[in-house]
């Protein structure tokens, strides 16, 4: 949903849409057809919430991404996850798994044993963050920050956690290739808050209650675009849990299922990469010791849209 932006500080509003990934619900925000990223940000996925059943789980089988920069962050569950540097991580509620791809990597992500067998719920939030241009053809890495090692802290009495870059005058340890911020908030109803932006790109993710954003209401599983650079003013209707994120853009990337690229010759290269298979010989795509077995076909390629989402 649009807004005047001649009268308000929020540029759109954006419903979540939903996507069944099997066994569970993915709620889509970003990309979205007429605001494709918030800063360097350029994927915003709500995992869940949901229960999985026992003997059922979540089986993301292995897949490639180049030029990016996963972030994965729960509030429910456990998700396993492996990759082609032999990573093989527990991503549990309140950590922070930040992946760079660069110039490629292969990872999974599935339901350990025992919360298969068991059953569980799945909550949280994984992002995409696209690299600059001098980090694209990095070299792959993949960094776990327990729950305890990330800021917490209260701002106006409204307790904040720092998960990614610098905000209200604190500084996540995690490792980034550009300048960024992201955070969860939980407001009490009646509660207020002022985003400082610092000129920066900006947006606020709700994933429950209902919150006025400069006179805009904004509710569960819709995310506010802020006006580039302006400060937000948050104030809760009811009690609610909230995703802020932002900062500075990066500039035009083409993306093409799991690739984000500035160079639509990158994707291509990638493209036959990954239709060559895994292995030893890719240069950007090697074997997942333990989960080798399995992947996730290129798919078909319909003709691109107008416009640079591929």
């Amino acid at each position: 949903m649009s807004l005047d932006s001649k009268n308000s500080k929020i540029q759109m509003i954006i419903t979540s849409r939903e996507k069944d990934l099997g066994g569970f619900t993915v709620r889509r925000i970003l990309p979205y057809a007429s605001h494709r990223m918030v800063g360097p940000f350029i994927f915003f996925d709500h995992m869940g919430p949901a229960e999985l059943k026992p003997g059922h789980g979540m089986d993301v089988r292995p897949h490639p991404h180049i030029g990016l920069a996963t972030v994965t962050y729960l509030f429910e569950g456990k998700i396993q996850h492996k990759d082609s540097l032999g990573s093989d991580q527990a991503i549990e509620p309140g950590a922070v798994n930040w992946m760079t791809a660069g110039r490629g990597i292969v990872h999974s992500e599935r339901s350990p044993a025992r919360e298969r067998q068991a059953g569980m719920k799945i909550n949280g939030i994984q992002l995409w963050v696209a690299l600059p241009d001098d980090a694209e053809e990095n070299q792959p890495s993949f960094y776990h920050h327990p729950k305890h090692t990330l800021p917490e802290f209260p701002v106006a009495g409204v307790p904040v956690k720092l998960l990614l870059g610098k905000l209200f005058g604190h500084e996540s340890p995690v490792k980034i290739h550009s300048d960024l911020f992201y955070a969860e908030i939980k407001l009490h109803r009646g509660q207020r808050l002022t985003l400082p932006v610092e000129g920066r790109q900006s947006a606020v993710y709700v994933v429950t209650g209902k919150v006025s954003i400069d006179g805009q209401n904004v509710s569960a599983t819709e995310m506010a675009i802020g006006q580039d650079g302006e400060d937000l003013s948050l104030v809760a209707h009811e009690d609610a849990h909230l995703m802020v994120l932002g900062g500075s853009p990066v500039g035009e990337r083409f993306i093409f299922w799991n690739f984000v690229s500035s160079s639509k010759e990158r994707i291509e290269e990638a493209k036959r990469q990954w239709r060559a298979g895994a292995g030893e010989q890719n240069p950007r795509f090697p074997l997942i010791r333990g989960d080798d077995q399995e992947f996730i076909p290129l798919p078909d390629e319909p003709p691109a849209p107008k416009g640079t989402i591929m």
